[in-house]
């Protein structure tokens, strides 16, 4: 990712958790419930969720913060409104598959690999064969990388590359033909 596109990824994130911020609050939730049927005071607000006007205004800043409310004076006293078009904005683009996918780019892809590589290898040497299907497929997918993909293998040559690493190198090369890690025919394997 480009810094220009870290910069913009980060800019959004910071949307987005805002966004959930200022709706994680039971009053503001409340609040914007009661703004969606009708503009009001922030005297009128205090008095329908029974806080005290600071509160309220409190709450107000926060969600006019992020474009949720918007406010105009009558006079000495401040109406405010729900602004539907900036919330039903901010919705879609919070919630599109896009932008949620992008909350976790910060993670490190490979965390989960490398920690059951880490719970089920002494070194190189696979302790056991993990029961669990996705820690298995961590493990088989290790394995395979100890294949070349422009190379062909006997099946004696498989059996030793594997058996380096765990005795039962029948169960794991069958495991890694059933996965579609290593491809077989007429008794030699290849990585597809």
């Amino acid at each position: 990712m480009s810094q220009y596109g870290a910069i913009m990824a980060s800019a959004e994130f910071v949307r987005v958790l805002s966004f959930f911020k200022a709706l994680s609050d039971e009053s503001r939730l409340k609040i914007v419930g009661a703004l969606a049927a009708n503009d009001r005071s922030v005297e009128e607000l205090a008095t329908l969720l029974d806080l005290r006007a600071p509160t309220v205004s409190h709450h107000l800043a926060k969600l006019k913060e992020i474009g949720l409310v918007d406010m105009r004076s009558e006079g000495t006293t401040h109406i405010y409104r729900i602004n539907m078009s900036e919330m039903r904005t901010l919705a879609k683009r919070v919630l599109a598959l896009d932008t949620i996918e992008t909350l976790g780019e910060d993670l490190v892809e490979d965390a989960w690999d490398r920690k059951i590589l880490g719970d089920f290898f002494e070194g190189q040497r696979l302790k056991e064969i993990p029961a669990s299907r996705k820690k298995r497929e961590v493990i088989l997918r290790w394995l395979a990388d100890r294949f070349q993909f422009d190379k062909r293998y006997p099946e004696k040559e498989v059996n030793t590359i594997i058996a380096k690493h765990h005795p039962d190198f029948a169960t794991l090369r069958r495991e890694l033909i059933g996965a579609r890690l290593l491809a077989r025919e007429s008794g030699v394997y290849w990585r597809p």
